[in-house]
């Protein structure tokens, strides 16, 4: 029989500041989004049209959530925009433009794309939901139940025609 020996390498890892409540909601949620876009798409290559509505409309209620909760709270409490604000509101548009043409293989791969730069703006160390965190302090838990009574954002019929593609 002959010994192996075996080597342990210690991993230092430097302790993180917790997760708020504002962050920990919104992340998820981040999470829940990509999972519905995920099961729209079917293993064909086409989109289930009412998975694909479900999770529309889900982000269209998520980015109200940042439009008319976060980014109006942030500026209120430190009496001006946050430096990213206007970033978001243009990812924002960006998104929103591509949620009213019909789904496609080639619009989920768009929002996709435009989700995989947006969201790492907002989340972690620095992002939205963190300075939000950070900004609440005691009034997080009220930010959250705010964020949480977001009404669903009526949706309208998906345009395709010739004035959306003249900005695009």
């Amino acid at each position: 029989m002959s010994l192996v020996s075996v080597s342990i390498m210690a991993t230092v890892v430097e302790p993180s500041a917790p997760v708020g409540v504002i962050e920990q909601l919104m992340t998820q949620d981040h999470a829940r989004l990509e999972g519905l876009l995920r099961a729209a798409r079917r293993s064909d290559g086409t989109i289930d049209g009412a998975a694909y509505a479900v999770f529309r409309g889900d982000l269209l209620r998520h980015i109200a959530m940042e439009e008319k909760v976060l980014l109006p709270f942030a500026r209120d409490k430190r009496g001006a925009p946050l430096a990213v604000a206007a970033q978001l509101r243009a990812d924002h548009g960006e998104i929103a433009k591509l949620l009213v043409r019909s789904p496609s293989a080639a619009i989920v791969a768009a929002i996709e794309e435009s989700l995989g730069r947006h969201n790492p703006i907002e989340e972690g160390p620095g992002g939205l939901y963190a300075t939000c965190d950070a900004l609440a302090g005691a009034e997080a838990e009220r930010i959250v139940e705010r964020l949480r009574a977001q009404p669903v954002v009526p949706q309208a019929k998906y345009y395709d025609g010739p004035l959306h593609r003249r900005g695009s």
